[in-house]
Order: structure tokens, then sequence, then C-alpha cells
């Protein structure tokens, strides 16, 4: 069968030559090993099926315009091809997934994309993305070759521990578990995977051949019988059904319901990755720290999360007016200043990062409409429902939306095949709104929510009070910290349930199974309630870093978890066969003055009768005497005063991980997956 594209111009060949030529470049944001193996795999599963691409003849016409027939061989199991054209707007995630889905239903598709490339503002600014349980299992229906590379490129985070924590004090607020409303549903666990490396795969699967880069669509014509598409260039295109996947700032969009403005979320985002693990194998943070964690603050929140390859992307919020300028080298100092006080995690973090690293902009999204398309147009993803990045469901959705309106088009041939009628595409479209546009309007709503809560939480009374900001002096917790962890704690649990299940059980072309590969360690559950027993379970490197304006103090200290040999702290050496000794050399310190013993997983510290005392300065800013002889239970964060002068001896408990042992037992190996 011959499929004719007909359009308007004065060289031909160059819109072919545009369609079947472009490059994919190796992203930097993810390990040069994993993307070849990407590749390799790409290369195997065509060979293995016996598939070929297709091919793409070009022959002149009598009319002037230019046929291009659409032939395929290869692997009888691939369906046959429907007498149906669908033009998609925006090679972007959303458009990609829909490609490929229509073209495994057998569909003529071709994608119009302005820039392909791995340097689009969209991989650059907005970093990996989460594609979440509910997503994996929507590509799993789509094609399941695609699924597992995308799965096998990711980092799995829904194995681990996850959630909100308080920005000042670095303690857990709540966390909210993933991996059961996964698995007890047959679904793949969540993960995270660079944008450009599953753009690459993506495009890959649907094809050079549907692909048409540096082809950007600036209008169309839907006549009630065909959809004619403009692009920039000047070339027009013909075909069925036209699906505007162009973002947020969609033209498509703008042609069926005039201009409207995006909405500014009120936040602007900064945004970092950094390497983790340094050249002498230790990773810069404390012993939480391979998971999805959201620092609360008020009026400012911080986002981390672990994207494999040894790097952790961060996001920075900040209230502030849209359209914001920084001075020349200047982010990394200004995100220092605005989150000075918070836990050493958020820190760290922004100290690690290059400030060429930093990228700004501003967070918009849109409100959800409920008409999504005219005729023989609609749209899908960010194009209708872009929504803020807290839930990290936008991408999800853009995906869930490509394989229901796929479904809704190959329902509607097969239809129109067994009643001998012309398709209806315009009720097909129809169904695909309505089967998508609740769903997406709740978790729409929950997006916004959940940006509201991580900005306006606030840890103590006073908080933002201004004249009556005196009172977080008494570290009385706020109303709102206290109700809202208890409506969290019921209402986390249904809504992950709902969100990440989807409509898993209702997919077409899915078993419900659970991969072998996702598993996690049989204390998780256990370590979503038990903050100690996680901490006793992990396997870290703690140090005494002495804090700056220390007098005496200068001297970083390793603690030993040996323990038959503890640690004696005095103003002269204490070395013998049975304990180590640190020496610090102060009028504040005793010669015997304190000890730090190591038992069950957890480092305790004795003030042993000493003149001037041993201080504690917890997490939260509170501090109290150590009673002497008695054993104090040691915390990563702590602050230990030896001697009542903060500027004699002042050194921060700190907990790292090192890359240099070689043995641990098994619980320590699971809380480190887990983290």
């Amino acid at each position: 069968m011959t499929s004719v594209v007909l359009y308007n111009q004065i060289n031909p060949l160059t819109a072919v030559f545009s369609r079947t030529h472009f490059s994919f470049p190796m992203s930097k944001d993810f390990p040069t090993e994993i993307c070849c193996s990407v590749k390799h795999k790409l290369k195997s599963r065509k060979q293995e099926h016996g598939q070929f691409k297709k091919v793409t003849r070009v022959r002149s016409s009598v009319a002037g315009g230019l046929q291009v027939e659409l032939s395929e061989s290869g692997s009888a199991s691939r369906p046959p091809e429907k007498k149906l054209r669908v033009l998609v707007a925006g090679g972007g995630i959303g458009g990609l997934v829909f490609a490929l889905a229509a073209k495994r239903k057998g569909f003529e598709v071709v994608v119009f994309e302005k820039d392909l490339s791995a340097i689009r503002g969209e991989g650059q600014y907005r970093g990996p993305i989460q594609i979440q349980s509910n997503a994996l299992a929507a590509l799993e229906a789509i094609d399941i070759d695609v699924a597992e590379e995308v799965m096998c490129a990711g980092c799995i985070t829904g194995d681990r521990i996850n959630g909100l924590v308080d920005g000042i004090s670095g303690s857990w607020y709540v966390k909210f578990d993933t991996f059961t409303p996964a698995v007890e549903r047959g679904l793949p666990v969540t993960r995270v995977i660079s944008r450009m490396t599953l753009q690459e795969i993506l495009a890959h699967a649907v094809g050079s051949d549907t692909i048409m880069n540096e082809s950007n669509v600036v209008d169309f014509v839907d006549n009630g019988e065909k959809v004619t598409v403009k692009l920039e260039n000047g070339h027009c295109y013909e075909g069925d059904v036209l699906v505007g996947a162009d973002g947020i700032w969609s033209k498509v969009r703008k042609i069926l319901f005039g201009p409207t403005e995006a909405i500014y979320s009120g936040y602007t985002c900064y945004t970092g990755r950094t390497l983790i693990l340094g050249e002498e194998g230790y990773i810069y943070t404390y012993k939480f720290f391979h998971r999805y964690r959201v620092f609360l603050g008020h009026k400012q929140y911080f986002v981390s999360s672990d994207v494999g390859g040894g790097k952790m992307q961060w996001y920075a919020f900040h209230n502030e007016s849209p359209g914001g300028i920084d001075v020349p080298k200047g982010r990394k100092e200004r995100l220092l200043k605005l989150f000075e006080g918070w836990c050493d995690n958020v820190i760290d973090l922004l100290l690690a990062t290059d400030e060429d690293a930093i990228l700004r902009r501003d967070i918009y999204d849109r409100t959800p409409i409920f008409t999504w398309g005219k005729g023989r147009v609609t749209l899908l993803g960010d194009s209708v429902h872009a929504m803020q990045p807290n839930l990290g469901q936008g991408g999800c959705m853009a995906i869930e939306d490509g394989y229901q309106l796929a479904l809704e088009l190959d329902k509607a041939w097969r239809q129109s095949v067994k009643a001998g009628n012309t398709i209806d595409i315009v009720s097909s479209l129809k169904r695909y709104e309505n089967a998508r546009k609740v769903r997406v309007a709740i978790i729409h709503g929950l997006a916004r929510m959940a940006a509201m809560m991580a900005s306006t939480y606030k840890a103590y009374l006073g908080v933002g009070l201004g004249p009556l900001s005196f009172l977080t002096k008494y570290k009385i917790p706020h109303p709102g910290r206290v109700g809202g962890r208890i409506f969290i704690d019921v209402a986390m649990p249904l809504m992950l349930s709902w969100v990440l299940g989807g409509n898993g059980s209702k997919l077409e072309g899915r078993v419900l199974h659970c991969r072998l590969s996702d598993k996690a360690s049989d204390q998780l559950r256990r370590w979503f309630t038990d903050n100690d027993a996680l901490e006793r379970a992990l396997d870290a490197d703690w140090f005494l870093l002495p804090v700056g304006g220390s007098t005496s103090a200068s001297e970083i200290f390793v603690l030993s978890r040996d323990e038959k040999r503890p640690c004696i702290i005095g103003s002269v050496p204490h070395a013998n066969s049975l304990e180590a000794s640190i020496t610090i050399p102060s009028q504040q310190v005793s010669e015997m003055h304190a000890r730090i013993s190591y038992k069950d997983g957890a480092f305790f510290l004795t003030d042993l009768s000493s003149k001037h005392g041993t201080w504690i300065t917890d997490n939260e800013g509170r501090q109290y005497r150590v009673t002497p002889n008695l054993p104090t239970r040691l915390r990563p964060t702590d602050v230990i005063d030896f001697g009542s002068d903060k500027l004699q001896a002042a050194f921060r408990v700190k907990a790292m991980k090192t890359q240099h042992k070689s043995t641990h037992n098994e619980d320590e190996t699971a809380a480190l997956q887990a983290m």
C-alpha cells in the first residue's frame, strides 16, 4: 500500500534527509559503560527478532509533490500496517512513547521534533526523570523489550528508604514506601533515569524512519477528513490524526484553544549534579544518603535523589518572583546563603557541586482542562496537563497518556474493520480524553498540594512570625507539623497505592508479575518504622571533625568500631593494648576526660567525671550536659564540646561510607543498599 505525504516545498530532498539522518550523542549524565550496553541491547534485540526497520522509498509525483512509500518486512509477529497516518508534534518522552505504542499497534506514524539533540533544554535543565511503577507497567504493555532496556539503564530507588525530612535538623518527618504498592500489584519498582538516556532508548525503538528532526510544527488545519500540519520551514504534511505532544508551551494547544498563560508556581528551582564518590573512596555526606528525600522548610525546600553512577541529583526550590537573574558565578554562593543553617546533608551537596554544574529555571504548570482536543486533533502530556515536579509524575502521566491513546485508536480501528465502516477517529479521541482526564486532574492537584506542604512546613512555633520569631528558641513543635504528620501517616499509603498502582490490572498485553531483580532487604519494613535499627544496621566510618573556631581541636579522628577497644579522650596520651587514645591539648580537657565505646552498631559517649564536663548539642540545636559515668548514645551530626567553653574543643560527629572496606556483614550490606 502506498502512503502519500503532500507538502509545498522548493527542495523535497531536504525534508527526506532531515527525516532519515540524525544521531544521538552520548549522554554525559550516565555512565559510558551503561550507555554502550543499552546500544548493544538495542542492536541485539533487532537482530535476534529478525526485524527490519521500515524502508523509505521516495519516487516522484506527477502532481509535483512527494510520495513516500513505506514498506515493511521481517517478523511475522508484527501487526499488519493499518490505513491510518498519525502525526505527532513533539519528540519528547510523551511523544516518543505514544509513537512507539502506535507503531506497535500497526499504525503509520510521523514524529515532528524541533531538536532531538542531547542538549535540548528539557534534558539539560530538568535533570533525570523518575519513572514510577505505573509508568513502567505501561511501558511493559507497549513494548516489553524497550521497558527492559529502560529498567536496566535506570537506578532503582523504589527498594530504598524515601521520605520527607526536616530541613534544619535532618530528622525524618515521614517515610514512604514505594516498594510494597508495586510488588503487591505485580508492577516494576520505581527507577530514576537520565532523560537523555531515556530519550535515546525511545528514539531508537521508534526508528529514524519515523522521526523528522529539526521539524517544528507551527500550524495545522483540520478539514474534518484529514489534518494538515505546517512546519516552520514551510513544508506541509497530511495525516488522519494530529497529537500535540509539544510541551508546556505547546503551539498545537494554542491553535486549538487560543493563547493561555502558564501558571507560575511561585518558585524558582536551582538544580545540580555532584559526584558523591570521591577519589579517596569517601561519600561526602552522612549515613542516610542513597535514596530520595525532600528536605522541608519555610518558603523553600530541597530535594536529593541518587541517580546511579556514583552521582546525586539535587533540586533547591525558593519562593520568589519569576525571571530572576544571578550574578556571574554567583549561584552557589547564593544557595549557601539561602540554605544557611540547614542540615549538613543539604550543605554538603551544595559544597560538593561545581558552580558551572548549577542551573536555574522557574517552575510553571497549567491548570488541567477537561477538553483536550477538537475533531481529529488532541493533546498529550505537558501540552495539556503540565504539572509541578513534586510527585515525580509529570513524565509518568505522559507515558500513561501514550498507552491509552494508542489503545483507543486501535479499538476504533478494530471496530471499524468488524463493522465494515470508516474508523471513527473523533469518538476514539474523546474516549481517550475521558479515560485520562479525571486521574490526571487528581494527580495534578496532589502535585500542587505537595509543593504547598513542602514550602509551608514550619518545624517550630514562631517560624515565619516576624516579631514573634523569638519563640523558635523554645523548640515548641508547630501545631501544623504535628497535625500534618498524622494526616500524612494515614493518607500517604493510600495515595501511593492509587498513584503507583495506576491502571496496572487493566493494561492490555501485560501479565501481572514481579521481577526477581526488583527485591529489597527483609528488614526494609522494619527500617521504615525503626530509625534505631536502621542506624545500627549501617556500615559506615564515624569521624570527629573539628568545629570551626575551636582553638584546641585541629585534627580529624576516626572512631574505632572494635567493641573491645574503646577510645579515651584526654589532655595527655593514654595508649595501651586495650584502648585507643585521642589527645586534645586544652585546659578545658581533663587528663582522663571521656570515653567513646562501640556496641551493637552504635557509639556511646561516657564522661569520666571530668572537671569541666562534656556537652552534646543535638541536630535540633538542644544542648545538654552528659551525665558523668553514664553512657550516652551518639548520633551523626551531634556536636561534642569537651569542656564548658565552646571555643576550646568542639567536634562534630559525622558518618561517611568508605569503599576501602573489604568485608561487612549481611545486615550492613542490606542497609547500604536500602539507603
